[in-house]
C-alpha cells in the first residue's frame, strides 16, 4: 500500500536573515508615517513658504538698498542703512511675524494626530504589541515637532548665511557673536509649544476637526488678551510713562506671546524697528514701546511647564485596550 504524499514544501521560502531594527526606533517608525501624512499635504507646502516670507522681504530690501548705495556717485559705498541695524532684532521680528502661519501649519498637520485614531480606533493596531503607549505618544509628537522645526529653521538659517556673506563689515558677525548658538536655541521653540499642544488637545476628541476648533479657539482668544495687554502697555507709555510690571508680564499669557518672550530672553532684546529710520508706529514708535523681554528664569519653566502638562494630558488619555477572549 503506497504511502500518502506529503504536500509540496514551498522551497523558495527562506528565513529573514536581514538587518532588524532595535525595540528603541518603534516610536521612529510611527513618527515617519505621521511626517509623510504632513508632507502630502499640499496647505502643509503653502503655509510653509508664506511663513518665511518676512525673511524674503527683508532680503528684497537689504540687496536693493546696499545695490543703490554702491551705485550711488555720493559716498565711499558705506550705507548708514546698514549701521543702524540691529541684526538680532531683524530675526525676532520675522520669527515674530511668523508666528501665527506656523500655528496655521500646526493646526493642519496636528490637530487630528490622535483625534483621528481614537475615531478610527487605530489604538487597537498602534498599542499592540510590541508597540507601547510611550512609543506612541513620542513618535506622535515627533511627527508634528519636526516638521515644524525645520519650516522654522530654513528660511532662518539660509538669512544668517546671506547676512554672514553679505554683510560683514556692517557687524553682523562680531555685533554677537554668540548669534547663531542664540539662534539654534530659539529654532525649536514653535516645533516643542505645538507639538506638545497639539497631542493634548487632540487626545480629547475623536474628530480632528473639533480638535483644530479648540486648539484655534485657544490660540485667538489668549492673542487678543495679548493685544490688550500691549494696548495697555502702550497707553501707560505716553509722554514717558512706564507701564505696570504686571501688565508686561500677562503680554506674554498667550501662545505668541509665551514663544516671542521666551525668544526675547534668549536674544536679550526688547525689539526693534522692521526696517532702520521707518516712524510711526512700525518704526521708532515700535521701539519706544516694546514690551520689554521676561526674565529667563521665569519664562522658560512656565513654558516647559505648560508644554509638560499638555504631554501628561495625552498620556493620561492614551489607553490601550486589552482584548479577552
Amino acid at each position: 500500500m503506497s504511502s500518502i504524499a506529503s504536500p509540496i514544501a514551498d522551497l523558495t521560502y527562506r528565513n529573514y536573515d536581514g538587518p532588524l531594527e532595535a525595540p528603541i526606533h518603534r516610536w521612529w517608525a510611527i513618527a515617519k508615517m505621521s511626517i509623510r501624512l504632513a508632507v502630502k499635504k499640499k496647505g502643509f507646502w503653502i503655509w510653509s513658504v508664506i511663513s518665511a516670507y518676512w525673511y524674503l522681504v527683508m532680503i528684497a530690501v537689504f540687496y536693493f538698498v546696499d545695490t543703490f548705495a554702491q551705485n550711488s556717485p555720493i559716498g565711499n559705498g558705506q550705507n548708514p542703512f546698514f549701521s543702524q541695524l540691529v541684526w538680532k532684532d531683524q530675526f525676532l521680528n520675522a520669527f515674530s511675524i511668523a508666528q501665527l502661519l506656523l500655528f496655521i501649519v500646526a493646526l493642519l498637520i496636528g490637530s487630528g494626530t490622535i483625534a483621528n485614531d481614537n475615531r478610527a480606533n487605530a489604538l487597537l493596531v498602534y498599542l499592540s504589541k510590541p508597540c507601547s503607549k510611550l512609543d506612541y505618544l513620542i513618535g506622535k509628537w515627533f511627527g508634528i515637532f519636526l516638521p515644524i522645526m525645520l519650516v522654522t529653521a530654513a528660511p532662518m538659517l539660509l538669512f544668517y548665511a546671506y547676512g554672514a556673506l553679505s554683510y560683514r563689515q556692517y557687524g553682523f558677525l562680531h555685533d554677537d557673536p554668540w548669534l547663531i548658538l542664540k539662534l539654534l536655541a530659539i529654532i525649536p521653540i514653535p516645533g516643542i509649544f505645538h507639538a506638545s499642544l497639539s497631542i493634548g488637545i487632540s487626545s480629547l476628541f475623536n474628530q480632528g476637526r473639533l480638535a483644530g476648533a479648540t486648539y484655534a479657539g485657544l490660540y485667538f482668544f489668549t492673542l487678543f488678551f495679548t493685544k490688550a495687554m500691549q494696548v495697555v502697555h502702550i497707553a501707560s507709555s505716553v509722554d514717558g510713562g512706564v507701564a505696570p510690571s504686571l501688565v508686561d508680564k500677562l503680554y506674554y499669557a498667550s501662545c505668541d506671546g509665551l514663544q516671542i518672550g521666551l525668544a526675547k530672553a534668549i536674544l536679550n532684546t526688547s525689539g526693534g524697528p522692521l526696517f532702520p529710520g521707518m516712524g510711526g508706529p512700525m518704526g521708532r514708535n515700535r521701539t519706544a514701546f516694546a514690551v520689554p523681554p521676561p526674565h529667563l528664569v521665569w519664562v522658560l519653566p512656565l513654558f516647559l511647564g505648560i508644554c509638560a502638562a499638555c504631554v501628561f494630558l495625552a498620556w493620561s488619555r492614551i489607553r490601550a485596550v486589552e482584548v479577552v477572549s
